[in-house]
This record gives structure tokens, sequence and C-alpha cells, in this order.
């Protein structure tokens, strides 16, 4: 007969070895619990990839039928059971760890047919793709919402003279509404970058196994229209390691806020009493608790705040993803990195949209600092030498030294006539030996073209300010935004159906 305690030594050798390693305390700190951080994050995917991975793995006869229906039915209450009720605890490891723990715990040894023919690091990655596709459609979705918006304003705005600046310096007559448009253009290049970064993401690793693929899940193309990914990651390495199309999202969702920032400034400065040309509605804006004259633009300020914390976070992608290959330390920080950028770049493009669409122009102010300045300097100097064969040079130094005379008298751009050329002409005579002289102004009638109006009104070239110019961007602008609207709902769609396909089939199978 057994000796009774030996068999007692053996029994407890084999718990002690098969019990949960006891994690150091500063590893479970600086470790685990930075990556369980992030587990709300990748929830969801997790639960429907390996919904998809059981499902695959029964049709292929790997998973007994009694196995397969107990482990999706844990699968499918954790679907249902709060990220918060789940039982994530960096005590325990990392978030694939914490659901190995509490399958275990629910079904025993079937939870281990979760791991046939994949690693841990393909489920978080498959996760991570569905986040992150859903991620990228909804800041495309933000982005032409942005710039329909921004797109109807400038058409509102085609006719709204004011002067262009360079360098805030006035610098030609031009329209708010030709200026806003050169906002929009750029949102939509972003757009068309996020696209091809959506279609990176919706791409699947499924079923590359460790390095090289595994025959346990056969064929990848199975998986990935299960998922609702457009097709496979071709090379199975490749699959599990590639970083570069993350960092790539990240860095558009970057630039599309740094495009936005780039606006919040200026309204910010025209918004303010200096200037006044517009004013934001008080939903965006914050008051002071000191100065009751005072309503801070903080829309603005938020926009310009979270766009340098963008840069900042596409510049970390960069750096984590120099690691060596076949290294998870790029990936591990990406999972909470990538699906927060994009949800930032989320919400500072909707806020813009609001503060676009919110805004009070001033056009009476906006055409008042115009014509108070000279920014038809540069007109008159090429009417000078169209009209009268003066050589550009000559005209630029003839209407400079007009302007500075002018501007000391207080006069204004309207103000200058032909008496004060052919002034300008002889002080310059005076000063410069290598004038070579100019015709005499004196008496032509220079209203047309010192006239804001109709300087702006002349640039009908491809692009240009005058306002049937604008109104035919503005209605490209928006055709453009619409149809990248309907693309990426009708592509979200697609991704919500697959997942739910996913969740009934497994649910029929549970029973």
């Amino acid at each position: 007969m057994p000796d009774p305690r030996r068999y007692d030594e053996s029994l407890n050798r084999i718990r002690r070895e098969v019990s949960p390693v006891r994690y150091a305390e500063e590893l479970v700190e600086g470790g685990f619990a930075i990556e369980v951080a992030d587990a709300a994050l990748l929830h969801d995917g997790l639960n429907v990839a390996d919904l998809a991975h059981v499902l695959v793995l029964r049709e292929r006869a790997v998973v007994p039928d009694d196995a397969a229906r107990r482990l999706l039915a844990v699968l499918l209450e954790a679907v249902g059971t709060p990220v918060a009720e789940f039982g994530y605890d960096a005590v325990h490891g990392e978030a694939y760890n914490c659901r190995e723990r509490r399958f275990a715990g629910q079904i025993g040894r079937d939870a281990g047919w979760l791991h046939a023919g994949r690693p841990r690091r393909e489920a978080v990655r498959i996760a991570m793709r569905l986040r992150v596709r859903r991620d990228t459609a909804d800041l495309i979705e933000a982005a032409a919402e942005f710039a329909r918006a921004a797109a109807e304003v400038a058409g509102e705005h085609a006719e709204t003279l004011m002067a262009e600046q360079t360098y805030l310096q006035h610098a030609q007559p031009s329209t708010f509404g030709h200026y806003l448009l050169a906002m929009v253009y750029p949102v939509l290049r972003e757009i068309d970058r996020l696209t091809a970064h959506l279609d990176w993401v919706n791409l699947s690793p499924a079923g590359a196994g460790g390095v090289n693929g595994s025959p346990l899940t056969g064929d990848r193309e199975r998986m990935a229209e299960m998922l609702g990914f457009d097709g496979v990651i071709e090379h199975t390495r490749d699959a599990m390691w590639q970083a570069d199309g993350l960092t790539g999202v990240v860095g558009t969702a970057a630039g599309l806020v740094t495009t936005l920032a780039k606006l919040a400034e200026d309204l910010e400065i025209w918004s303010s009493s200096e200037f006044g040309y517009l004013s934001l509605a008080h939903r965006h804006t914050r008051s002071s608790v000191l100065m009751p004259q005072k309503r801070n633009p903080y829309a603005l300020t938020m926009v310009r705040g979270e766009a340098g914390i963008l840069i900042g976070r596409a510049t970390g992608m960069l750096a984590i993803a120099k690691s060596p290959s076949a290294r998870s330390d790029n990936l591990i920080f990406a999972y909470g990195e990538v699906p927060r950028a994009l949800d930032l770049a989320r919400r500072a493009t909707r806020l813009m949209t609001g503060v676009v669409g919110g805004l009070t122009v001033d056009s009476e102010r906006m055409y008042a600092a115009l014509v108070a300045g000279f920014s038809q300097a540069a007109d008159l100097a090429e009417h000078v030498m169209t009209a009268y064969g003066l050589d550009y040079r000559s005209a630029y130094d003839l209407v400079g030294m007009c302007v500075r005379r002018a501007a000391a008298d207080g006069l204004r751009g309207v103000d200058i006539t032909g008496d004060m050329l052919d002034a300008a002409a002889a002080e310059l005579a005076e000063v410069d030996p290598r004038w070579p002289g100019a015709p005499v102004f004196s008496g032509t009638d220079l209203r047309e073209v010192l006239d804001p109006g109709a300087i702006v009104r002349s640039r009908r070239s491809r692009g240009g300010a005058a306002p049937d110019v604008v109104r035919g961007m503005t209605k490209e602008c928006l055709r453009v935004a619409d149809a990248a609207l309907a693309t990426v709902r009708a592509r979200r769609a697609g991704f919500a159906a697959a997942e739910s396909a996913v969740l009934r089939d497994a649910t029929a199978l549970a029973g």
C-alpha cells in the first residue's frame, strides 16, 4: 500500500509547480500594472478574437465539441462582463494572463484549448487591430465632418473681404472664405492618409502562429473573413512584429490636429480685442473668475495643447519602434498609446468642427481693417508695370516710396493718387542716380486699381480668391467630404457586422 505521506508530498510539489508565480512587487507596479491599464481598450477585441479562434479550431476538429462549447460559454460571459468587474489585476500578470486565470478557474483544463496554434501576442495583435480600425474610422469621420463644416462656412463668406496676412501683416486683399478653405484642403489630404492607414490596419495577423504559421488554424483567410478584415498580412513573422503602420497612423493624427491648431491660433488672434474680426460662440469659451469682462477662448487653447501632446506621442512611437526585431516592447506600449492618440485626435477635431460652425464673423471690422492699410500695393505696382511699361523692380520702388509717404501723412491705400506717384517718382530721382524715371501719373484715376473688391474679383485663376472660384472649391470640398463620410461609415458598419456575426455563431454553438 502506498505511503500516504509520500503521496501528500508529491501532491504538494505538483501544486507548487503549477500554481501561479508570485511576481515581485516592483515588477507588478512597473510592468504588469502599466499593461493592465490598457485592458479596457483591448477587452472587446480580445473577446472577439478568442471567440473566432475557438470557432476556427472547432471547424477544423482541433478542439472537441464539448470543450468548445464550454470555452465559448465562458468567453460569451466575458463579453457581457464590464471591464471593471472582469478581474484584470496586475498581481496576476498582464491582461492575457488575467483572462487565462479567469477561464481556467471557470472550466479548468478546457481553457487550455485557447492556446492551440496561437501565442498570446497573436490574440492581442488581433484585438489591437479590431480596436484601432474602429478608432481610425471614427477619426476619418470626424475629419470629414470638420471639412464639411469649414467648407460650408467658407462658402458663406466667399465675398467677405479681409486683408490676407503673412507673418501677421497685411499682404493682399482676399476673403475669409478663401482663407478658411486653405485649412480644409490639408484636412482632406489627411483623410486620404488616414484611409490608407485604415487599409493597413484592416489586415489580419491571425494564423501567424509563433513566427511561421500553424497547421492547426489552417487557411489564414478564414479567420480574416470571419473578423471582417480585408485580407491577411502576407508574411507571418512580419504579421507579428510590424509597427510601421502604427507609427504612421499616430503621426497622421498628430498632423491633422496640428493643422487644426494653426487655425486655432489664427482664430485666437483674430478674436482678440485688437483685431475683433470674429468671435467664438459663448459655448466654446470660458469666463475669467476674476475679471468680469473676459471670456477666454478655452476651446482653442485645448486644441493647441492637444496638438502638442499628439506630437509628443508620435515622437514616442518612433522612439519605441527602433527596438530590434521580434521584441514586444514597442507593441506593448502601442496597445494603449495608439487608441488614446486616435481618441484624442478625434476629440480635438470634433471640438474644432463645433468652433468653426459657431463663429460669428464681423465683416465690417474685417473690411475696415483692410481699407485702412496698403494691401493693394502689389496690384498697384503691377498696374504701373503693365499700363506704363516700367519694369517691375522700378514700379515696386515707386509704389513703395509712395506708400511710405502716404503712411507718414496718415493716408490709406485707397487714398493714393496719380499726383502722389509723381511726387514719389521725383523723390526717387533725387536719392537714386540709377532711377530710370517714370511717366507722368497726374490725373490718372486709380480707384478701380485700388479697390479691394475689384482686386479680389480679378483673382479668377484656379484656386484664386474670386467669389465664384471660392464657391466652386467649396462645392468640390463638400463633395469629397461627403464621399469620405459615406465610405467610412459603410466600412465601420461592415466591421460591426462581422464582429456581431462571430458573437452570433458562438452563441448558437454554445447553446
